[in-house]
């Protein structure tokens, strides 16, 4: 049965979502893909996800109580955790309370070099003494004496005589980080006419195996001023690595055709994100990318065999940085590109960015990072070592392989649940349905087991086999055929014109990608001679993180049964998160690759138990365990 939906609008993001109504704000930022940091997990104690609600907020809770004063309360101030929305609401989401945030990087556009660059890129406006015959100093060496010493583009110097003299000497100097050895020494990369120095921006991008996602930055004011995402288009070669790398692998045009599709969908983010700030490409000045080893081996044109071949060894492990002009990104040509260092083997960049992110390194107890998407990362923190995994779970969580599966986007019920003896479901974008994704194939699955209708093995019951304590309205669910279905909306309840159901085969599906993630969480665990109780804390990243429930992942085995709800919690997007935060300092770059050498790889598919947990995670727990 569909659930009627209430608007929620975030600001300054400026992005509207629809949820049920008793969801609490932190739900609702989630699915408008706003991370907002919950170190407690949810609970309530630390009081680091306070936004302030402006109007359809249910009732202040006893942990808001405990951790918020009375003028605070009387501000609209609230725990996103704990404040659940009951009728049209507006939020404010503080700069503060993002996951990966960063405040203001310049105080203003006259940054003194001598200060040291934190930000990337700076733009500093000068006012130069225009050269007589007492001082001929030549006109780079003259911009140098200003800012102090840098290292200049070589394309930059044709042009600068000129236009230095067409403005009287004064304009803007565009200095971005070098990349390698000489990494400290910032180079000038443009000169402007006139103050520009207020116009600086940086773009970071998550490549993901399924899904792309950017955001711009604004580097002046420190903030985050657009955001926008669409399906990898190399999906058409492969949905997995694997089948990319051999595609790519074929020859150098396959594999040039595999990074333009990949560079053409990044240049229509750019498009996208630039029109939504208003502002022209050729202001943005340095671009970030995160994604696993294969991605990042595909966007720079790299032959990826190696990485379909045991030992898995990827081209580098250091990041890369390239001009913008090499790889056709319609942002300034000389626009520094940095890519992320990698672990090792498919541990990639996206992994460092999500470590980087998620402060993971230090933890102070035992912690588990778990990336869930197609191309699914582990990363285990205990007595001060980090010791990381990759395991290939398949798209079935963002909707790939599955009959009637799609990304978590408007028409997707992205929600089911259990209530007056009947099934519900919650659409996305508050419209018909015409598919499911990953998060409702958890829900509905999860579901099913309590019910009986599923079991341990993953077989679904008959229309004759389903246990009398299921209701009546759930029993009529239950369908025949290729090995039985469960219908969650009807023909006349779809937008698809036909009814949506979950079948044999999906559940198939889920069962391979939760095995091979339960499977590599066992290991690493083995590894540092830990069980599942001995952990902490637990860290689902990866933007379909945001939509699973923590107990039905439970359910299902996906993550730890044993551990309390409260131990788990939501970091979101990391690796774009991780891209952000290099984007905007120079320091996160540096932490990344100290993370990347830091970091213990293990290979799972060389360890002699994988195949055996595997095996048995892919079967689902056969009880319920509750944990509070």
């Amino acid at each position: 049965m569909f659930e009627k939906e209430l608007p929620v609008r975030f600001a300054p993001q400026g992005r509207t979502v629809g949820v049920v109504p008793g969801a609490t704000v932190l739900e609702a930022a989630a699915r408008a893909g706003i991370t907002i940091l919950t170190p407690c997990g949810s609970q309530g104690t630390c009081g680091k996800c306070r936004v302030i609600v402006r109007e359809g907020a249910g009732p202040v809770t006893d942990a808001e109580l405990e951790a918020l004063s009375t003028e605070e309360l009387d501000a609209g101030i609230a725990l996103s955790c704990q404040r659940t929305v009951e009728a049209p609401a507006t939020v404010e989401v503080p700069e503060s309370s993002l996951l990966g945030s960063f405040h203001q990087i310049l105080e203003g556009g006259r940054t003194p070099l001598e200060r040291g660059l934190t930000a990337p890129v700076v733009k500093a406006y000068v006012e130069l003494p225009e050269p007589t015959l007492e001082d001929g100093v030549p006109d780079f060496e003259r911009l140098q004496r200003e800012i102090g010493s840098v290292g200049v583009e070589p394309d930059v110097l044709p042009a600068l005589p000129g236009a230095m003299r067409a403005n009287g000497f004064k304009g803007t100097a565009v200095l971005a980080a070098s990349g390698g050895a000489d990494a400290s020494r910032p180079r000038l990369i443009e000169w402007e006419a006139g103050d520009t120095a207020a116009e600086c921006y940086a773009a970071a991008f998550d490549i993901g195996t399924t899904t792309l996602g950017g955001v711009l930055l604004d580097l002046h004011k420190g903030q985050e001023i657009a955001a926008a995402s669409t399906m990898n288009p190399q999906t058409a070669f492969g949905d997995d690595v694997l089948a990319r790398i051999l595609h790519a692998s074929q020859g150098p045009a396959e594999l040039n055709t595999m990074q333009e599709a990949v560079l053409d969908a990044v240049n229509g983010l750019l498009k996208e994100i630039t029109g939504e700030a208003g502002i022209a490409p050729e202001q943005i000045y340095t671009v970030t990318f995160a994604g696993n080893t294969t991605m990042q081996h595909l966007l720079m044109g790299i032959e990826p065999r190696a990485l379909g071949e045991a030992p898995f060894v990827p081209v580098m492990g250091s990041s890369m940085t390239v001009r913008a002009d090499m790889l056709r990104l319609n942002v300034h040509p000389r626009a520094a590109v940095y890519v992320f260092p990698v672990i090792g083997g498919f541990v990639g960049g996206d992994t460092v960015a999500g470590i980087l992110a998620a402060n993971l390194d230090e933890a102070q107890e035992p912690t588990l990072l778990i990336d869930i998407g197609t191309n699914g990362e582990i990363v285990l923190w205990h007595e001060g070592g980090l010791i990381g995994a990759s395991c290939a779970a398949g798209p079935a969580f963002e909707g790939g392989r599955i009959g009637q599966g799609m990304r978590a986007t408007t028409g997707a019920i992205e929600k089911v649940f259990v209530r007056d003896g009947d099934i519900h479901y919650h659409v996305i974008g508050h419209t018909a349905p015409v598919g499911l994704c990953g998060s409702a194939l958890i829900d509905a699955t999860a579901e099913l087991l309590r019910l009986g209708i599923i079991g341990p093995e993953g077989a679904m019951a008959g229309p004759d086999e389903v246990p009398d304590t299921v209701p009546p309205a759930i029993r009529a669910r239950v369908g025949d055929g290729a090995g039985g279905y469960f219908e969650l909306a009807s023909a006349e309840e779809s937008g698809a014109g036909e009814a949506i159901v979950i079948t044999r085969k999906d559940i198939s599906e889920l069962q391979l990608a939760t095995g091979a993630i339960r499977a590599g969480i066992t290991i690493l665990l083995k590894r540092a001679g830990l069980a599942p109780t001995d952990l902490q804390r637990v860290h689902v990243a990866g933007g379909f993180g945001n939509y699973i429930r923590r107990k039905n992942a439970q359910r299902i085995g996906l993550l730890p049964s044993e551990l309390p709800e409260s131990r788990i919690g939501f970091v979101g997007n990391t690796s774009l998160a991780g891209a952000r935060l290099a984007a905007a300092s120079r320091e996160a770059r540096l932490r990344a690759s100290a993370l990347a050498r830091e970091t213990h790889h293990i290979e799972l598919s060389q360890d002699p138990e994988f195949h055996m947990q595997f095996v048995d995670g892919i079967f689902f727990p056969a009880e319920d365990v509750i944990n509070e």
